[in-house]
């Protein structure tokens, strides 16, 4: 028999958090809203595993919503930052261990010449977007819908994540005068893009995305669109899509660093998300495709909080004290944090897991499109890499658009069905899941028998 939803130990902890806590979380989503019930409280992490405070464990596809590839607590990751606390958390000054991780990533990111690492992402994207201001002379940042790069007050308009599970994309508490200069298109649409940058391209100093769209879930650019696509025979309009990343023409990307270079542009590729996760380096070079700017996160720290961002050095020098642009921050370049992610790089580099990861999670999404054709539940499944989505629609989800179309209650039951057989997505339709090198097939059997049943259930 399935289990009940919450343990009671969780249940408790989140009634005391509630009393002090804003919503008894200090973060949205973690509050279960969008999937009915309460939240589970995690005691620890291993490997592939989440183990609750109930004795309950999970095989985990969140693994704190991307940066743990290596998986929870992999011993030489733990070693690593233990040995760098043991010499002092934060000095507040320049150290070896910062300049050895700069210097890594710009191995692995050539187009990255001058680097700065901050705390978060979020505070990575405020940077760049201010550099490129300055840099330009110009005030208006291209977004695109479903893009969300993080809690930047200008950029909370039609935000994906989050911002879309509780049904407000843009946030209150942030002036209309604030957003007036962020211009919003749809993601995908190449001739909207040749429309906006037509009539506004002069007024514009940047365009921001996602180079693979991940936070209204999982969706590829056109540019990635290159293979075939085939409907099922099923009755519930289940569709599978094959997605092989093949230059030749021109797609959305490509598209948009045509057009920004044409206009006097910045084109500011987000990859907090998919940076280090597609492969040893950036997303971006896998089209060859090459952004003024790159935003980084997640698994540059290894697990600890990070954030940086990087591009051309004509760019980077406006960045104080070489240049104007002021940017300042007393844990950036955290040497734990350092240690963390050069232990990371010095892994994924060694092993190159990321063949294994794609194979594995192929296996995982056949598996869930032939259960949806089998139960007649109609999902859309997107991947690439080890990022995948399960979206309960019908419909090809190639934007923010058919994203939104999902049906969310229905992703809410499927959610609740396989967490009490012990398997942990992220608790929002429009987020994005992962696999980690810790995963493997033992948990993909057990993950697909857990997702017959809650489609059953459905």
């Amino acid at each position: 028999m399935p289990r009940s939803l919450t343990g009671k130990k969780s249940g408790e902890l989140f009634e005391r958090a509630k009393k002090m806590l804003v919503g008894g979380v200090n973060s949205p989503v973690r509050a279960f809203q969008s999937v009915g019930g309460a939240p589970v409280f995690i005691e620890r992490g291993k490997g592939a595993g989440l183990y609750d405070v109930d004795g309950r464990s999970y095989v985990d596809y969140c693994l704190s919503w991307g940066p743990l590839i290596l998986g929870h607590a992999h011993p030489e990751v733990e070693r690593a930052a233990r040995e760098a606390l043991e010499r002092g958390s934060s000095f507040g000054a320049c150290h070896r261990l910062e300049v050895d991780w700069a210097e890594a990533v710009l191995q692995a990111v050539p187009h990255i010449q001058k680097i700065r690492f901050t705390s978060s992402g979020t505070e990575a994207v405020m940077s760049a977007l201010r550099l490129a201001r300055a840099v330009t002379g110009r005030r208006k940042i291209l977004k695109f819908s479903g893009g969300y790069h993080g809690h930047v007050d200008s950029l909370l308009v039609a935000a994906g994540s989050g911002a879309s599970t509780f049904g407000h994309p843009d946030s209150a508490g942030v002036p209309e005068e604030w957003v007036r200069d962020t211009l919003v298109q749809p993601y995908n649409d190449t001739e909207a893009l040749e429309r906006i940058f037509d009539s506004q391209g002069s007024q514009i100093a940047a365009a921001i995305v996602e180079p693979v769209a991940a936070n209204m879930g999982v969706v590829l650019p056109s540019d990635a669109e290159q293979g075939s696509r085939t409907e099922s025979d099923c009755a519930a309009g289940a569709r599978e899509v094959s997605w092989t990343a093949a230059p030749g023409r021109e797609g959305f990307l490509g598209t948009l660093r045509r057009l920004a270079s044409k206009h006097g542009a910045l084109l500011i590729f987000d990859e907090v998300v998919t940076g280090f996760r597609l492969r040893y380096g950036a997303a971006a070079q896998e089209w060859g495709i090459v952004p003024d700017l790159t935003i980084l996160g997640k698994i540059i720290g290894g697990g600890f909080p990070a954030g940086a961002y990087g591009g051309r050095e004509e760019v980077m020098r406006w960045v104080s004290p070489e240049g104007p642009v002021y940017q300042a921050g007393t844990l950036s370049g955290n040497p734990v944090a350092a240690a963390a992610g050069l232990a990371t790089f010095k892994l994924l580099k060694k092993t190159l897991p990321y063949s294994r990861l794609k194979r594995l999670t192929e296996d995982l999404t056949d598996g869930i499109r032939k259960q949806s054709r089998e139960s007649g539940v109609p999902v859309q499944v997107n991947s690439i890499g080890s990022m995948f989505t399960v979206f309960f629609t019908s419909q090809i989800v190639k934007d923010y658009d058919s994203a939104k179309a999902s049906d969310a209650a229905a992703f809410g039951r499927f959610f609740q069905g396989i967490l009490r057989r012990g398997v942990y997505f992220p608790p929002s339709q429009f987020e994005t899941a992962f696999l980690s090198a810790a995963h493997t097939s033992k948990e993909i059997e057990k993950t697909l028998d857990a997702i017959r049943a809650a489609f059953k259930e459905i």
